[in-house]
């Protein structure tokens, strides 16, 4: 895939992933962090896939194109909200317990 964003969240799945798993928390805690940082790339995907059929069909500016493009991106950036807030919310009490 050409995308660098696509790119950026597989290095940041790739780097955060074993950072979950070694640190001190349940299982549960574990699988939600991972899978938070998996639905970054896979809405991702589904967010490139949206803008390569709108380029396909058209290049031409039309609102409904440019409101599916958002909308994707907006998916994306919440994708990556909801990883940042589990991330917190399972690792601040780690830090402050030191």
């Amino acid at each position: 895939m050409e995308e660098s964003a696509f790119r950026q969240e597989l290095t940041l799945f790739a780097l955060l992933t074993p950072v979950a798993l070694l640190l001190p928390i349940t299982l549960l805690e574990k699988s939600l962090l991972i899978s938070s940082l998996m639905m970054v790339p896979v809405i991702e995907l589904l967010n490139s896939s949206v803008e390569a059929a709108i380029d396909r069909i058209s290049f031409e500016h039309h609102d409904l194109s440019k409101r599916a493009k958002d909308f994707g991106s907006a998916a994306v950036m919440l994708a990556l909200f909801v990883a940042a807030l589990l991330w917190a919310a399972v690792c601040i009490p780690l830090l402050l317990k030191l």
